[in-house]
């Protein structure tokens, strides 16, 4: 069986206690960017949400996982979206939330133990992130952790003011 616990993190599912912690993050424009989110979420569907959130990720096709310190403290969200069983493939995201919680090795560890969870119990072939540009420290967490970048999108995302490019990266299973 594949552990979901490291060393300083474990990834568990998302409980309905969560609630403010996830409403937190869904609105906080200053990460919109990182998802394309355009509009707040209210409480109560965020709420929704979380009540369906158990659904098995071959059914809902993602899976969204809270990151959790030793303290069990949640300090993050890490996702895999985009669930392809026939390709064998999917997307992943992360986000810690607070930035003293950033450059802790908290994200690698989680993205290590989410990819071999993708790789070993899943039985994906590749994962694959999807990164601006001008986000280095994603782009070093996850080329760090094996993702080599595979493609560029030239002015991908428009911020209000201009545009950016977006790398695509991708793990190969081998």
């Amino acid at each position: 069986m594949v552990s979901l616990r490291g060393e300083y993190i474990h990834l568990r599912a998302l409980e309905p206690e969560d609630l403010e912690f996830v409403y937190a993050i869904e609105n906080d424009t200053d990460l919109w960017y990182l998802s394309d989110t355009q509009t707040p979420y209210s409480r109560f569907l965020i709420k929704q949400y979380l009540e369906n959130a158990q659904q098995d990720i071959f059914t809902a096709k993602q899976l969204r996982l809270a990151i959790c310190s030793t303290k069990n403290e949640t300090i993050g969200l890490i996702d895999v979206f985009d669930f392809d069983i026939k390709n064998k493939r999917a997307g992943i995201g992360i986000l810690i939330q607070n930035k003293e919680n950033r450059h802790q090795g908290f994200g690698k560890e989680a993205l290590e133990l989410l990819v071999n969870y993708c790789f070993k119990s899943l039985h994906l072939h590749q994962v694959y992130a999807n990164i601006s540009e001008d986000n280095t420290a994603s782009l070093n967490l996850f080329e760090g952790n094996g993702f080599i970048k595979i493609g560029l999108k030239k002015d991908w995302s428009f911020n209000g003011e201009t545009y950016t490019n977006e790398f695509l990266l991708q793990r190969i299973n081998k």
